[in-house]
């Protein structure tokens, strides 16, 4: 499987499994990045860093460590 980090700009992917312990998986989960929802990627920083999603019809960035802990397909 492939991690949010490795969507390209401008596709859609749903969010299969989130890894992760405690604090930085909850974080995620407040942020609205659920099981089963779709996350559409806007953009990317120029060094990779931070990543911009669309995610429950809001904007939202997230940095690459995060989006390496989100499973998609």
């Amino acid at each position: 499987m492939k991690n949010l980090r490795q969507v390209k700009i401008g596709e859609t992917a749903k969010v299969v499994k989130l890894h992760g312990e405690g604090a930085t998986k909850r974080r995620i989960m407040d942020m609205g990045i659920t099981k089963g929802v779709e996350v559409y990627i806007r953009k990317v920083a120029p060094l990779g860093d931070p990543l911009e999603i669309t995610v429950r019809g809001y904007e939202l960035s997230i940095r690459k460590a995060d989006a390496e802990m989100i499973e998609v397909e």
